[in-house]
C-alpha cells in the first residue's frame, strides 16, 4: 500500500484527542508484547464491512465505539468499508500501530480476529463466536434484540389489516435469527390467526439492496402489509419495496426495522425499529480488559437497562404504544419470558407453527 502512495492510516477516518494522538504517534502502548494491562487501554479500533451510514448495524457500531472513545478518553480509529473478504491485513496493521481493543464489527470477521489476536496478542472483541472465548485476549458479543423484536411482533399482529405480517432477513446469523424467533413469538401472543412469511435474500446478502427490494415485493405479494427487515444495507432496498408496492388489500405497507433508527428518512412507512445502543456494551469491555476480566463473560443488550428498545414513531396509537409499554414491562419484571433462539432451523419451524396457527 505504501508503493500505491496510500497507506492504511490515510484511508482510515481518524478522531482522537490531540494530546493523545500526539502521544501515540511519540510511540503509544506496546501492544505486541501481550494483552493490554490498566495503564496502556488507550486507544480502540473499530472494524466494519460497510460504510458507518447505514442507519444500522455498522453505523450503530462505529458511533458506540466513537462514543466510548469520547467518554473514557480513549484516541479511536474507524476502519470503515472493509467488506466481506479477508481484513486480516487491516488488523496487523492497526495491531502495529499501537491499538489496545480491536473491535471486529461483523460475523465475517469472527475466524480472521482471533487468528490475529493471538498472533500479535493485541485483543480483540468478536461477535457470533461465544465458544472462542480467551481470557484476556478474545471477547465476544453475540448480542440478541430477541425481547424488542417481541414487542415488535406483538406491534406487527396489533397493526396488520390482511392479517398477514412478513419477515425479510439478508442472512442467518444468530442476532438475527434470535430477532426472528422473538418477532413469531410476539405475533402469536398477540394473535395466533396472523400469518408469517418468512424470506431470507440470502446466506449472506447484507449489502444486498437490489435483493432486499426484490424479496420484500415478493412477500408483500403474499399476502403481508407489516415487514420485519433485518439487512444492513439491504434494508434500504427493503424500505423502496415497502414505500412502492400497495399491499393486497391496496393499502399502505408499513416497515419495522431493526437496530438503528430511520425516522429521518421516513417517507410515512416507518411504523418503528428494535433500536440496539452498543454503548454500554464496549464501555463493559474496556472496563473488563483494564480489570484483566476481558474474554471472560458475554455482554448483553436488555429493555431492562435501556440498551434495547422499541422506536416509539407518530405512526402508533398511543392505546397500542401504553399497551406495549405494559408488554414490556412485564418482560422485565419477568412475568413474561422471551427466550434468545440463535438457530435457523428453530427460527423456520417457529415461523412454520405460527402459519399454520399451531
Amino acid at each position: 500500500m505504501e508503493d500505491a502512495g496510500v497507506t492504511l492510516r490515510n484511508f482510515l477516518r481518524w478522531s482522537a484527542v490531540p494530546a493523545a494522538f500526539a502521544a501515540f504517534l511519540l510511540g503509544g502502548p506496546a501492544s505486541l508484547g501481550g494483552p493490554a494491562s490498566a495503564a496502556e487501554v488507550g486507544s480502540i479500533a473499530v472494524l466494519v464491512p460497510e460504510q458507518g451510514t447505514d442507519f444500522g448495524w455498522n453505523q450503530q457500531g462505529v458511533d458506540a465505539a466513537r462514543q466510548v472513545a469520547e467518554d473514557m478518553g480513549l484516541e479511536f480509529v474507524a476502519a470503515e468499508g472493509l467488506g466481506y473478504g479477508d481484513v486480516r491485513p487491516t488488523l496487523r496493521e492497526l495491531a502495529a500501530d499501537g491499538i489496545d481493543l480491536l473491535i471486529a464489527h461483523a460475523s465475517g470477521y469472527n475466524t480472521a480476529a482471533p487468528e490475529i489476536a493471538q498472533e500479535t496478542r493485541v485483543p480483540v472483541a468478536i461477535v457470533d463466536r461465544p465458544d472462542a472465548l480467551v481470557p484476556g485476549l478474545v471477547a465476544d458479543y453475540t448480542l440478541s434484540g430477541h425481547e424488542g423484536a417481541y414487542l415488535a411482533g406483538r406491534l406487527a399482529a396489533r397493526t396488520t389489516r390482511t392479517g398477514t405480517v412478513g419477515v425479510v432477513v439478508s442472512g442467518e446469523p444468530p442476532g438475527w435469527n434470535s430477532q426472528s424467533h422473538g418477532f413469531a413469538q410476539g405475533v402469536r401472543a398477540a394473535n395466533p390467526d396472523v400469518k408469517i412469511r418468512y424470506a431470507v435474500i440470502g446466506p449472506a446478502a447484507y449489502s444486498d439492496a437490489a435483493g432486499g427490494r426484490r424479496v420484500t415485493e415478493s412477500i408483500i405479494a403474499a399476502g403481508a402489509d407489516v415487514i420485519f427487515g433485518q439487512g444492513n444495507g439491504s434494508s434500504f432496498g427493503m424500505i423502496q419495496a415497502v414505500e412502492t408496492t400497495p399491499a393486497v388489500d391496496g393499502g399502505k405497507v408499513w416497515f419495522i426495522d431493526v437496530i438503528g433508527d430511520k425516522s429521518s428518512l421516513d417517507k410515512g412507512h416507518l411504523l418503528s425499529s428494535v433500536v440496539w445502543d452498543m454503548v454500554p456494551v464496549y464501555t463493559a469491555m474496556v472496563e473488563d480488559l483494564k480489570a484483566d476480566r476481558f474474554g471472560t463473560r458475554a455482554y448483553e443488550i436488555t429493555l431492562a437497562d435501556g440498551s434495547l428498545k422499541l422506536l416509539k414513531t407518530p405512526h402508533i396509537p398511543e392505546d397500542v404504544w401504553t399497551d406495549l409499554m405494559a408488554v414490556r414491562d412485564d418482560i422485565v419484571a419477568g412475568r413474561i419470558e422471551v427466550p434468545a433462539v440463535f438457530e435457523a432451523e428453530e427460527v423456520r419451524r417457529m415461523m412454520t407453527a405460527v402459519d399454520a396457527g399451531q
